[in-house]
């Protein structure tokens, strides 16, 4: 059986703020604090983040910032406090601009545009990254769920954000966020670990198996399901490792380790271009960065949970 021993936690699990939900469902609270002066505002344009890439930092607006732009469809998205600072998701979709997106007032802003946040994550503290995944996951929410799943009514936001109700009075159904659960896994033998290389990924990069639990299934079900459907391999002595919120756009991966019954693959080509073992020694020798695009081999990115499962067990830690 694996023995896991870990002390940090993944990128974007930690956003640094006390979600303080039981204040969500007073709406004179909410108020009050989305105008209050020190109130600051995470700002998304379509998806991506408000950051400035040379000092690898978030830009955040005040409230007087935020009051100089122009009318949002819905108020901003309630996050939670850092001490008594409220924070808020606001979405700028509705501002027209070219690719870099929509210039800001704030005075902070230096050399800040609108990125993907997967493109500076692994630079940024953690506490902002899991900030401004955080804020990415609910304005994504927000944007999938303006209709009604029963009836197909508009629904409107209350309780800060955290809840969407249905407009029709026949209906009134109530929409909470939603976190789509998907297994990723790092399968062993011996020495040796699995990784494969997906038709998205980038030439040359090689990750652990993953895919999302199905209705009915447990975790330590989809984990053995999804070994065998994309590499035709059996497993067994399935181990939680850890989770971690990915906003890309709205699942929370959970992290295990899985030890194989043999090393025979039959590598399913409509799911990976390649699977095969690698060993550890080897992996440490000729493994590259993902940024380095040229290289015959490469990990996935370091704010991935894949390559934190890959990181422990090349350094014993499993």
């Amino acid at each position: 059986m694996f023995r896991l021993a870990r002390s940090e936690t993944n990128f974007y699990a930690d956003c640094g703020l006390d979600r303080v939900s039981e204040r969500r469902k007073d709406s004179a609270w909410v108020a009050e604090r989305l105008f209050h002066a020190e109130t600051r505002f995470v700002p998304l344009w379509r998806s991506r983040n408000y950051v400035d890439p040379k000092a690898a930092r978030a830009i955040l607006l005040s409230a007087e910032e935020h009051k100089a732009l122009p009318p949002a469809r819905e108020e901003p998205v309630f996050l939670g406090l850092a001490g008594e600072i409220a924070y808020f998701a606001c979405d700028l979709s509705h501002i027209d601009a070219g690719e870099e997106g929509p210039a800001l007032p704030s005075a902070l802003s230096g050399q800040a545009t609108f990125l993907d946040l997967r493109l500076l994550g692994p630079r940024l503290a953690r506490s902002e990254g899991g900030l401004l995944a955080y804020a990415r996951g609910m304005l994504t929410w927000h944007r999938r769920h303006r209709f009604c799943g029963q009836c197909g009514a508009p629904t409107r936001p209350t309780e800060g954000g955290h809840v969407r109700v249905c407009t029709a009075e026949a209906c009134k159904m109530e929409q909470f966020p939603r976190t789509d659960p998907a297994v990723i896994m790092l399968v062993t033998h011996g020495d040796a670990c699995l990784l494969g290389n997906n038709p998205r990924f980038p030439p040359g990069m090689y990750s652990t198996l993953a895919g999302f639990v199905e209705p009915g299934e447990t975790l330590e079900a989809a984990v053995a399901r999804e070994v065998f459907e994309e590499a035709g391999c059996r497993v067994r002595n399935v181990a939680y490792h850890s989770s971690q919120p990915w906003p890309f756009p709205t699942s929370l991966m959970l992290g295990f380790y899985a030890e194989a019954e043999s090393d025979a693959l039959a590598v399913n080509q409509e799911e990976l271009r390649d699977a095969r073992w690698f060993r550890r020694d080897w992996i440490k020798a000729n493994a590259r960065e993902f940024h380095e695009q040229d290289a015959p081999f490469r990990l996935p990115r370091q704010d991935s949970i894949a390559r934190r499962l890959i990181d422990d067990w090349l350094k014993g830690e499993v």
